[in-house]
């Protein structure tokens, strides 16, 4: 399973990630805020700063919201992460 293992504000929407396998990137979260009821204090470039790394660990904001590390991935890297349960083991991203 891959998860945020480092996560710093950049500007505007963005931030860095960098994830358990070593990847990392930038996340630009200002489309996707639209998206999502949940999201929209986060229009709010003050309440989109006050992310931190949750118990799984991934990002998280006090409003509520949050996204999933295989999601965070593919926004931060452009690439799939993909989990194989009957594996029990991650496949290359693609």
């Amino acid at each position: 399973m891959i998860t945020v293992k480092q996560a710093k504000y950049i500007d505007d929407f963005k931030i860095w990630l960098q994830f358990s396998d070593g990847a990392e990137g930038v996340a630009d979260f200002e489309q996707l805020l639209d998206r999502y009821a949940a999201a929209k204090p986060l229009k709010d470039k003050t309440e989109f700063q006050k992310f931190y790394l949750d118990e799984w660990p991934t990002l998280t904001w006090p409003c509520g919201f949050d996204y999933s590390p295989e999601g965070l991935y593919s926004l931060a890297t452009g690439r799939t992460y993909i989990w194989s349960m009957l594996e029990g083991e991650a496949q290359e991203p693609s």
